[in-house]
């Protein structure tokens, strides 16, 4: 990149879907952008589904069928004196030469790039992307299958990417999401143990299950929680802890 200021890049990264990884790049993203004073940019690379780019759409359409959202929005665009943070259709194997033209073309360089990455190994470039993500976060539950998968993988990154010369990587960190407060403690304690002898950095914030995680923005609703145009209710935040994670992510990525 040919700018002096360069983006701290950013991926919420992990081998199965439906653990939350699009959900926390909006979420971070939002409150990063709009609440926080930093510029923002997300590359969607999730095919064939495009997340990001598909809330993107619904949002607009809801914040422009609901009037409390409307004026919430208005209020908050006038205020920041900037637009809502671009989000780019993508691939994996080309995101990095798509992100350096979006950086060297840009009057205003972001402080913070959010990549959403397909959960397979598998995907074309998806390693060599990786390696050249400065800050790899991934989510984890109390499920068999999820957490030796990303376990796995998050073993992979670590001792194999981690160690070669050229990488980017400063911090790959697990954090616990979905988390049921009926769970019994010795399951997290157990799995806590495994993490811990793989070596394998686990952030101390966990998030707790909250319905708000898969709910989309409704034309009836009268505050928000996972947009892209809008952050999320500080209130809802301390609900599910989001609050005290957004506090660890800021000292992990010395923001």
């Amino acid at each position: 990149m040919k700018t002096e200021k360069q983006p701290v890049i950013i991926a919420f990264s992990t081998q199965k879907g439906g653990v939350g990884k699009s959900t926390f790049t909006a979420l971070l993203a939002s409150i990063l952008h709009y609440r926080l004073g930093y510029q923002v940019a997300v590359f969607d690379c999730d095919f064939p589904q495009y997340s990001l780019i598909q809330m993107r759409e619904r949002d607009l359409k809801t914040v422009m069928q609901n009037e409390v959202l409307k004026k919430m929005a208005h209020k908050q665009f006038t205020s920041i004196n900037k637009k809502a943070y671009p989000v780019f259709q993508s691939k994996t194997d080309t995101v990095l030469q798509e992100l350096e033209a979006y950086v060297d073309n840009s009057e205003v360089v972001p402080d913070i790039v959010f990549l959403d990455l397909p959960g397979t190994v598998n995907t074309a470039g998806i390693l060599s992307t990786l390696a050249n993500v400065h800050y790899i976060f991934s989510p984890i539950t109390a499920d068999r299958v999820v957490l030796e998968s990303t376990l796995s993988f998050t073993d992979v990154l670590t001792n194999v990417l981690v160690k070669k010369k050229h990488t980017e990587i400063k911090s790959i960190q697990l954090f616990w999401n979905q988390v049921d407060g009926r769970e019994k403690t010795p399951l997290y304690e157990n799995y806590n143990k495994v993490i811990k002898d793989l070596g394998l950095q686990l952030m101390e914030t966990s998030i707790t299950d909250s319905k708000r995680f898969r709910k989309e923005g409704e034309t009836v609703a009268k505050t928000v929680f996972r947009s892209t145009l809008l952050p999320a209710d500080p209130k809802l935040m301390t609900i599910c802890r989001l609050d005290q994670f957004m506090d660890e992510f800021l000292r992990i990525v010395k923001l």
